[in-house]
């Protein structure tokens, strides 16, 4: 006997999607957004930058390896849902030790499977990313938008995400002493950290310069994070006291951060760029980089006009900014990840690049 539909996804339009529900079973609305990966589920789930977006994966087949507990990107996922058309509830792979219906369960996260994927990111393609809404099947549709409409996405995105106060992530043999400013961090990026001997310190996103001062880095991380950079105004005022005082690398949100702080502007893209495919061509080298990206704004380029930042990467897809330095002020920042080893190595010579400035501006 088939299946009956238990739940349903309903966009802003009141056009349906119904499927079955897996993980949590509490309604949610959120943000409409698309990721094309084809692995690395559990790392989107556990990426805090998706908190309060709801997740198509277009992959097809999704939680056939499972849940891995080495492989999370934050302790306690904040994504807003998930979406996607085939859901493998009986994972093989000997490193799985949960399925990803069960860490949705855990974390009160809402996911629905058996829906037509192509077709609902092909509405986000055409239409742009929109407020959705997972709910029950008996749900009627006019009261699915009535709530959709009611419903404001939060701006507190990032004071949800970052740590309340600072902590350590030690290695062996350290070398260099790094402060990381976490606006929704992910646990990879600490990694390459620790494996080009640097000692790591998280401080929350809204720290002071003087606690900064106090634990006398080398040089300074802006992490990824969700929401709308201009939202995060101290984490703005931060950076502008921090450049030229250190070298400090930005990822992401912390691209954009940098941005602002020089007195750039950024803006939301219609659908963002979310997945491991995109082709993004460093300037200086003329390579082309395959990588992993995950944000909602960029840089607008004729901002940058009036500041002191170059531009050093650039998406060959829609030509938005992928990169920019100021080598006066020993300040660089990328908008991919590099940390997700999309290539699977094509952009780790970024952390490189910033152990070699932190190098030289201790021994200058």
């Amino acid at each position: 006997m088939e299946r009956e539909f238990d739940r349903k996804l309903v966009l802003e339009d009141g056009s349906e999607y119904r499927g079955y529900g897996f993980g949590a079973k509490n309604e949610a609305v959120n943000e409409l957004v698309f990721n094309t990966s084809m692995a690395g589920y559990q790392e989107i789930v556990s990426d805090p930058s998706y908190t309060y977006q709801t997740v198509v994966m277009t992959y097809p087949v999704i939680g056939n390896y499972g849940i891995c507990d080495e492989d999370f990107e934050t302790k306690i996922p904040t994504i807003g849902g998930l979406a996607v058309r085939d859901y493998n509830d009986s994972p093989s792979n000997f490193r799985s030790t949960k399925t990803l219906g069960e860490i949705l369960e855990d974390n009160n996260i809402p996911g629905i499977f058996g829906i037509d994927t192509r077709k609902l990111t092909r509405s986000i393609r055409d239409f742009g990313s929109r407020k959705a809404i997972i709910t029950d099947i008996n749900t009627s549709t006019d009261e699915a938008v009535k709530k959709i409409k009611a419903y404001t996405i939060p701006k507190d995105a990032v004071s949800k995400v970052s740590c309340r106060k600072k902590w350590y992530c030690r290695t062996a043999h350290p070398k260099y002493n790094v402060v990381a400013v976490d606006c929704g961090i992910k646990y990879n990026i600490i990694r390459n950290l620790n494996r080009r001997a640097c000692n790591v310190t998280v401080v929350p996103y809204n720290a002071t310069i003087d606690e900064i001062n106090a634990l006398a880095p080398d040089g300074v991380f802006l992490s990824n994070g969700p929401g709308d950079p201009e939202d995060v105004e101290c984490t703005i005022a931060l950076v502008k006291k921090l450049i030229g005082k250190y070298p400090v690398f930005g990822i992401c949100l912390g691209h954009q951060l940098i941005s602002l702080a020089y007195g750039a502007k950024t803006y939301k893209l219609k659908f963002g760029h979310r997945g491991g495919n995109h082709p993004v061509k460093n300037l200086e080298t003329g390579k082309i980089e395959i990588t992993s990206q995950n944000h909602s704004f960029a840089v607008v380029i004729d901002s940058l006009k009036k500041t002191p930042l170059e531009i050093t990467h650039i998406n060959l897809l829609d030509n938005t900014v992928e990169g920019l330095e100021c080598k006066k002020d020993k300040v660089f920042s990328v908008q991919y990840h590099p940390e997700s080893a999309p290539g699977p190595q094509d952009s780790g010579y970024l952390f490189d690049k910033f152990i070699e400035i932190i190098k030289e501006n201790k021994n200058a």
